[in-house]
């Protein structure tokens, strides 16, 4: 398939999962008020969600890498967006949590699949640049998606913005279906043991982020235990050794410290520097800005400094930026601190992705993909839980920076000019 179409895709695939995320944010508070339910229950959008996702993205990239990763993304877009129009005709909320759900098993096909499709479709050495735009991409519909939210909520009321993803959903999921070009898919066995206990652990661990309850950690402690005991001892592990778990560390990391970062400094700016919501949006813009601007020049640094020096160098700046926030007050000092948070975590993001999309056996994409992305929702989570206990942002930085710890882990030859160490398995021409 062409590349540029594969990469169309990605982008696309990402940036729909991206944008439901920060426009449902926006259109929680009218959908409990038109349709009369409680917090608890406007929660659950969110939270049932986030489970299914998280409970299923290595599981299904494993399905990509044994299935072929173009059949689940377009499974997953078409899925994704029939659900989205669902429960924009929702008649009541337990419908809306139900669909919800539904979105979130689809969306969790889908994600891996937008990885893994890159990985088959360019060679490691061109890899950086197609992560990057997807990144950038991703950052844009992080910024623009509250004032889609916004828009949609106060012209048409919160269905539209479950509207908004149909059609780009649709077409795509049928494009990717209709390509008749024969995909390239391995004879993996499917663990679906360690697929079963991998999946009870992560929506365990998920909920009680979400919600903390005692039997939450006991239940996410034994199934953990038991499915790393099982994958020691499995002939077919469901996540093989060959895929580079150092990574994963650091974007839990940077995640986890972006997120909580954002948590409380929105508090901040609304209840204490009494900034009305558009105003402190406006605030955050730098956060975005820098986040397309560095994910574009992460490739130049990859190339020239590897991935190690650039992952640790962007971790300080993230830190860094923290560290301005927590006392900053102007517009100015917020604006730097913004965009230094943005800079850091985008540079971040696309380092640690290119190392373990790129360090990943061809035949192991999706479960490198689903990886990537189980790390990117369980980080954000957990920033926000640990928010919540009113911590100041000074811990954010200690955890931004404790994501250099696993860089350890990053191979020496990962710096893209082609030395030793490439496990690719994909021709340098398609």
């Amino acid at each position: 398939m062409n590349p540029r179409l594969v990469l169309a895709g990605s982008v696309t695939g990402a940036v729909i999962v991206a944008l439901d995320g920060t426009v449902l944010t926006i259109a929680q508070p009218t959908l409990q008020r038109d349709l009369g339910t409680s917090f608890a229950q406007v929660q659950w959008t969110s939270t049932g969600y986030l489970i299914a996702v998280a409970s299923l993205l290595v599981f299904a990239g494993r399905l990509g890498d044994r299935y072929g990763h173009r059949r689940l993304f377009g499974i997953g877009m078409l899925g994704f967006g029939v659900a989205s129009a669902g429960i924009g005709l929702a008649p009541g909320v337990g419908w809306v949590i139900g669909l919800r759900v539904v979105q979130g098993v689809f969306g969790a096909l889908l994600q891996p699949a937008t990885l893994g499709m890159l990985r088959v479709a360019y060679p490691p050495d061109r890899l950086r640049g197609p992560i990057a735009v997807r990144t950038a991409a991703i950052g844009v519909a992080a910024a623009v998606g509250p004032l889609v939210g916004g828009v949609l909520v106060a012209g048409s009321g919160w269905r539209a913005v479950f509207f908004v993803n149909v059609v780009p959903a649709l077409v795509f999921g049928v494009l990717a279906l209709a390509v008749r070009e024969p995909e390239r898919a391995t004879g993996v066995r499917l663990d679906l043991p360690g697929a079963a206990l991998l999946a009870v652990a992560l929506g365990f661990l998920v909920h009680t982020l979400v919600s903390p309850h005692w039997l939450g950690l006991v239940v996410t402690a034994v199934t953990g235990v038991a499915f790393v005991r099982h994958e020691r001892r499995t002939a077919s592990p469901l996540i093989p050794r060959t895929v580079p778990g150092a990574p994963l560390g650091v974007l839990v990391a940077a995640s986890a410290a972006l997120s909580g970062t954002l948590f409380v400094s929105t508090y901040t700016l609304q209840y204490t520097l009494g900034l009305d919501p558009f105003q402190s949006a406006l605030r955050c813009l730098p956060l975005a800005v820098a986040m397309v601007a560095a994910a574009a020049m992460c490739p130049v640094l990859l190339r020239r400094a590897g991935a190690r020096r650039t992952t640790t160098s962007a971790t300080a700046v993230l830190a860094a930026g923290i560290l301005l926030l927590s006392h900053a007050s102007g517009a100015l000092a917020l604006g730097a601190g913004f965009a230094l948070l943005g800079a850091g975590f985008g540079t971040v993001m696309v380092a640690a992705t290119h190392v373990v999309v790129r360090e990943s056996p061809l035949g192991s994409a999706g479960v490198a993909g689903g990886l990537q992305q189980t790390a990117m929702n369980v980080g954000p989570t957990l920033g926000v839980a640990l928010a919540a206990t009113e911590v100041s942002l000074v811990t954010f930085a200690a955890v931004a920076l404790a994501g250099v710890v696993p860089t350890a882990g990053f191979r020496a030859t990962i710096t893209d000019r082609g030395r030793p160490g490439n496990r690719s398995e994909i021709p340098a021409r398609r």
